[in-house]
């Protein structure tokens, strides 16, 4: 299961990456908003990063104006690699190298097609493992030190 979420700033994108999932056949839950009215992205980022920290959605999509925002409010839940991407080679290698569990877009500086090309990636890569998940376990013993 894919969980996304958008404020005002990223609903527009929202829409055309759920129809990219759609057209792809993968699964996915719409956690807001539904409106271009302004709203606070804090409030949507934590639903889609809840889920994927507890475990009850595998991935998620957060989109805000930059990508900013939510990156900063996902990447406070234990277990949640949250990676903002600008292009395609970045979505890539979030997944290749970082197992990242969300993506994050800028709806306001991403054109819909380059950010369709960059979903597909994220969601066709591999997570290369080896060394890289050695660098990933440090980021989980850090949490537990930390209490993240």
């Amino acid at each position: 299961m894919l969980v996304i979420a958008s404020d005002h700033g990223g609903l527009e994108l929202k829409e055309e990456i759920k129809g990219l999932l759609a057209e792809k056949g993968v699964a996915c839950e719409d956690l807001g908003t539904g409106s271009g009215e302004s709203v606070d992205y804090p409030d949507f980022g934590q639903l889609v990063a809840r889920r994927v920290s507890d475990g009850s959605a595998r991935l998620g999509i957060l989109v805000c104006g930059t990508g900013i925002g939510m990156s900063i409010v996902a990447n406070k839940f234990p277990g949640v690699r949250a990676a903002l991407a600008t292009d395609v080679f970045m979505a890539t290698m979030a997944k290749e190298h970082n197992n990242a569990n969300i993506l994050v877009l800028g709806g306001r500086v991403l054109q819909a097609g380059l950010a369709r090309e960059m979903v597909s990636a994220w969601l066709e890569t591999a997570f290369a493992g080896g060394r890289h998940q050695s660098r990933l376990d440090k980021i989980t013993a850090l949490e537990s030190e930390l209490k993240l």
